[in-house]
């Protein structure tokens, strides 16, 4: 009788759980619960704090992606690798590409050549780009309001087409999501439009997409993955104090030092923005507030 019951009650449990789904990162974890609401149960594989460009899924995370109907990709480098593995090792698990259909960036490349001048610098930027345009391309999409409703329309048909039966939940919420990024994107219009000086230094160039929206110019200390060298380091300097750069940003997932001592020397202050928040919505609001504050 005790096993009857037991194994009655692993069934009902069996019925009644939530199907899994896994996103690359924080952010899109948060566009899938925006639609999915509690629907599905969500996992992460980049969680707070980790690089997601050097990241390696660890041997649990891999268990709980073993669960998933859906992996939804965020073009990050670490699944240039990942995604063929999890391909093989989960066959039944489809593969979402949240970024499709949306016109990718070349990475930033912003670093100055000593005794170069600006046309010169220019011709060198735009031919580099261009021979490294496919293998360096933008992957940080998601901190641009208008190409998450892009994101957001892909994640919804990967889901209404996985769960059928939850057409018009997914529908509703996209909708509801979408004119809160409309709200998001006329937010940051009215706090940046009008500024005089648009020029910004971050250490990692994960502001393309947002720079590009809102007329901003990102100068980035890591160009390439690299630290900056010396030279490049007294160029950034120089830079912020004639541009009268008052705040160098920062991330959590990245190294300080270079960013504190052009701060340091140009007489800026250095202040945190996540990239990779897990609360998407808020944190975008407090980046934008922080952008503003800094010209």
């Amino acid at each position: 009788m005790k096993k009857f019951l037991a194994c009655l009650c692993f069934f009902a449990i069996s019925i009644y759980a939530k199907p899994v789904v896994t996103a690359s990162i924080l952010p899109t974890k948060y566009f899938v619960e925006q639609i999915a609401g509690d629907s599905v149960e969500v996992n992460v594989m980049v969680g707070s704090g980790a690089d997601p460009h050097t990241y390696e899924p660890r041997p649990e995370q891999m268990r709980l992606v073993e669960k998933s109907d859906i992996f939804f990709a965020a073009g990050m480098d670490y699944e240039r690798v990942w995604l063929s593995k999890l391909v093989s090792n989960f066959p039944n698990m489809q593969i979402v590409q949240t970024g499709a259909n949306v016109e990718y960036l070349p990475m930033s490349n912003h670093a100055h050549h000593e005794n170069e001048s600006e046309e010169e610098h220019a011709k060198h930027t735009h031919q580099k780009d261009e021979a490294n345009a496919k293998f360096s391309l933008d992957p940080h999409i998601w901190l641009d309001p208008v190409l998450v409703k892009i994101q957001a329309k892909n994640i919804a048909n990967a889901l209404i087409a996985k769960y059928p039966q939850n057409r018009a939940l997914y529908e509703l919420n996209l909708a509801k999501f979408e004119v809160r990024l409309d709200g998001l994107d006329s937010f940051a219009k009215e706090q940046l439009n009008g500024l005089e000086n648009r020029n910004f230094i971050v250490y990692h160039p994960s502001w393309g997409y947002f720079a590009k929206r809102y007329n901003l110019v990102q100068i980035p200390i890591e160009v390439e993955g690299k630290e900056p060298k010396p030279k490049e380091l007294a160029s950034l300097i120089s830079e912020a104090r004639e541009e009268g750069v008052k705040v160098i940003f920062v991330s959590p997932q990245f190294s300080k030092k270079s960013a504190l001592l052009i701060a340091k020397e140009a007489g800026a202050k250095v202040v945190s923005i996540d990239q990779l928040p897990s609360d998407w919505m808020s944190s975008m609001q407090e980046t934008i507030r922080a952008f503003k504050e800094s010209f």
